[in-house]
């Protein structure tokens, strides 16, 4: 078996693990969602409780050396679900490498300004507005799900490489830097109230998640020439236009749950080289009787239309298709309508 069947038996697989996640996550929104709502419910109820130093002893783990070698240091805390409001003790944690603490209610999370050793921080389910830091050098995963943050501003850590933002209150996506988010690869933004796509210039993006929002069309993103997954489930897109040659890599595209009735936009996707498995199902369009067969005319290098793959059966009759609408395209040859000088006119 070759290097490139081994690709695909990977990439089969993984758009699998990726559809099942997406099932799964319908019901994690679902219960993220009711737990929000509990949480604002009881909000005028909450008693402030800062983060203490019992408290930090009971989360504190993994030993680590110190950056100079001669001291030893915990490095991990997780202090999730513990009603937290203030977290002002982390000042003095200097070397803390991996934060959890999530379901709490802190809406500031400025002492994690100090945490310049950070790497993962996960601080989902909190009444978080913002998700603005300082520049944390080494901070490679952040996830913010579950707040009620309304902007991506403040957001420049060198070495992110993904991003959790889903589940939020976001409008439009302002101030992610290409420059200062250069090793940014993973962008999750469903559940929030994006209109537009524009703002999301981040060439180095390989996996882009903005499922659940309120997009119409997709623009600003034709310059993504690393990106490889793009979900766009469950938004109001009824037209295929804003995709580009210049997006190469870009091999699966989600579009369930969307407003295209129109076949004929399928064409639209030619542009797209690498376009390997395209999920329509629950668009008006996937109720025409030729829907199957068209997507595949349409686009020619298509392996996989919703959860089925092509058998070879239907790529032969779909090339006879193509090859008889080529033909009846070709103009015919204009008849000879000069008269041979050497015979008389009729």
């Amino acid at each position: 078996m070759s290097d490139e069947d081994d690709d695909l038996e990977d990439f089969e697989a993984d758009q699998d693990d990726l559809e099942k996640d997406d099932d799964e996550k319908e019901t994690e929104e679902d219960e993220s969602e009711d737990l929000k709502k509990e949480s604002e419910e009881f909000s005028e109820e909450w008693v402030p409780t800062p983060l203490t130093e019992a408290l930090m002893k009971e989360g504190l783990s993994l030993l680590c050396k110190t950056g100079s070698g001669l001291a030893h240091a915990y490095v991990k805390l997780e202090v999730k679900d513990r009603d937290l409001t203030d977290i002002n003790l982390l000042r003095s944690y200097i070397h803390l490498r991996y934060v959890d603490i999530s379901e709490n209610h802190l809406v500031d999370l400025s002492p994690l300004n100090a945490l310049t050793h950070l790497l993962w921080l996960k601080a989902d389910n909190n009444q978080l507005r913002s998700a603005r830091l300082t520049e944390l050098p080494y901070l490679q995963t952040a996830s913010f799900a579950y707040n009620q943050i309304t902007d991506t501003e403040g957001i420049a850590h060198p070495r992110l490489g993904s991003l959790d933002l889903k589940g939020n209150q976001i409008r439009q996506v302002m101030g992610l830097d290409p420059q200062k988010l250069s090793n940014l690869h993973t962008l999750e933004l469903r559940g929030n109230q994006l209109e537009s796509t524009i703002g999301i210039d981040l060439p180095k993006l390989k996996n882009l998640f903005l499922a659940q929002n309120m997009l119409k069309k997709v623009e600003g993103l034709e310059n993504l020439s690393s990106l490889t997954t793009l979900h766009l489930r469950d938004n109001q897109i009824s037209t295929l236009s804003g995709f580009s040659k210049q997006m190469k890599s870009l091999q699966y595209l989600n579009l369930r749950g969307n407003a295209v009735a129109d076949l004929a936009e399928l064409a639209k996707l030619r542009e797209l080289p690498t376009l390997r498995a395209l999920v329509l199902m629950e668009n008006p369009c996937a109720d025409e009787t030729d829907y199957r067969q068209e997507a595949l005319v349409q686009v020619a290098h298509l392996e996989r239309l919703d959860k089925d793959f092509y058998e070879e059966e239907e790529r032969s009759e779909a090339e006879e298709i193509r090859q008889r609408l080529r033909e009846e395209q070709e103009p015919e040859p204009e008849a000879d309508n000069e008269q041979d000088p050497e015979l008389p006119a009729a």
